[in-house]
């Protein structure tokens, strides 16, 4: 790949961009304030359980208002899981709250290598409209941002890539997306995109 033949690059946001901090503790801890106790073996499998729900649903997110309702879900599908007698309303805040990003090594200084190159940027992930802030909190805001939920479709479908190919203007075949899944690449080539696989480093070198 040369980058004389660019003039974008997309990326993907988890496992790319983003990795999650575990979780796992600060749910443990809710749950026992409120009277719940569980090991955090049984509390990772839970969330792992919310993991695959949310994956399949996160297009659903498109507004405040479906967003909430989707993060009520979530959190329905964690207690059920962990067979916790306890009302999703009332566990809500602290499941989301539990749910905090970190920007991967080397992210930053990736996006300004390539800002540098003068390449337009953009994030192109299956999540709901919730993204932009987690970005802004690891300090990766600033990147135009199309989730699944705005595109109305998950990758592979290339919904998502076809809205950010016309916000960036810029002709797909002269567009690298990054990303570290299978959904990546085949939604990428379907819009016309070039691909390589996540990590961001190893790719920007490649």
């Amino acid at each position: 790949m040369r980058f004389a033949e660019l003039d974008a690059v997309t990326l993907d946001a988890h496992g790319t961009l983003v990795e999650l901090v575990d979780p796992v503790p600060d749910l443990d801890r809710g749950l026992r304030e409120r009277g719940i106790e569980r090991s955090g073996r049984e509390t990772a499998r839970a969330f792992a359980t919310e993991v695959e729900y949310y994956r399949e649903h996160a297009h659903e997110g498109r507004d405040a208002e479906t967003l909430a309702r989707l993060r009520l879900r979530c959190t329905a599908v964690f207690l059920d899981a962990l067979a916790a007698e306890l009302a999703p309303e009332a566990f809500v805040d602290v499941f989301v709250g539990s749910i905090r990003f970190g920007a991967l090594p080397g992210a930053r200084r990736s996006l300004r290598t390539l800002r540098r190159r003068g390449l337009a940027l953009a994030v192109v992930s299956n999540w709901d409209v919730g993204l932009h802030a987690h970005l802004d909190e690891v300090g990766l805001g600033g990147l135009a941002v199309v989730t699944s939920a705005e595109a109305g479709a998950s990758k592979p479908a290339p919904a998502a890539f076809e809205l950010a190919i016309e916000r960036l203007g810029v002709r797909p075949d002269r567009i690298l997306h990054i990303g570290d899944s299978d959904a990546d690449e085949e939604g990428a080539r379907a819009a016309g995109l070039r691909f390589a696989p996540a990590p961001l480093a190893t790719a920007l070198d490649a």
